[in-house]
């Protein structure tokens, strides 16, 4: 393991999106985002009827996508602004959105058979935390999928948001020790114009009990 890498969640501390600012921000995160969430949706192995959980899901276009798959989606983001933009370009029923952060994910246990986080576990203020809840709200035998946009090492700005290779290693080792199994770092991969890293990984079955 790398010692010296900055933390997956490096930007913990970034401000959150409001006002002015985070409607603009949100407008920007409507265009060039299909790719992602596609690639989303594949590494997920997305079918009808999947209950998705998207965990930062900004203005709601990877939820969108996931609903024209018939699957059922709750989005879920800290930033009210965002979350209003989501609902004024979402028309699908079988979508809807809560405000909440990863760790402390406002739904009921065992509530989702596909969990994924676009882009944001680079934000998240806890890892630990964060693959708790993923867990809890996921059923046995179901997807986690992260993606996070390739960055180089030392960047600085809005060139650093994201993960190198590494830190894509070092989140998933994060998550076997969080429990999670069949881990797997994929990329970098082509999303659209933007290179992705995703880590995916799914929740055990538990062990069958044995009538005495």
């Amino acid at each position: 393991m790398t010692t010296d890498l900055p933390a997956v969640n490096h930007h913990h501390d970034h401000p959150p999106f409001a006002g002015l600012t985070g409607l603009l921000a949100a407008a920007t995160m409507t265009v060039g985002r299909d790719g992602d969430a596609g690639l989303a949706a594949e590494l997920a192995r997305l079918a009808p009827g999947d209950l998705v959980v998207d965990v930062g899901c900004g203005p709601g276009v990877a939820a969108r996508h996931a609903a024209r798959q018939h699957a059922v989606v709750t989005g879920v983001d800290p930033a009210p602004v965002m979350l209003r933009v989501a609902r004024a370009l979402t028309r699908s029923a079988d979508v809807r959105y809560v405000e909440g952060i990863a760790e402390s994910l406002p739904l009921p246990d065992d509530c989702a058979t596909v969990v994924w986080s676009i882009a944001t576990v680079h934000h998240w203020r806890d890892i630990d935390a964060g693959l708790h809840e993923v867990r809890r709200v996921l059923r046995p035998d179901a997807r986690f999928v992260v993606l996070e946009r390739l960055v180089r090492a030392g960047a600085t700005g809005l060139a650093s948001h994201g993960w190198t290779i590494e830190q894509a290693h070092e989140f998933a080792h994060a998550c076997r020790a969080a429990g999670f199994q069949e881990v797997e770092v994929e990329g970098p991969r082509q999303a659209g114009r933007r290179t992705m890293l995703a880590v995916t990984a799914v929740t055990a079955i538990p062990p069958k009990t044995q009538s005495p």
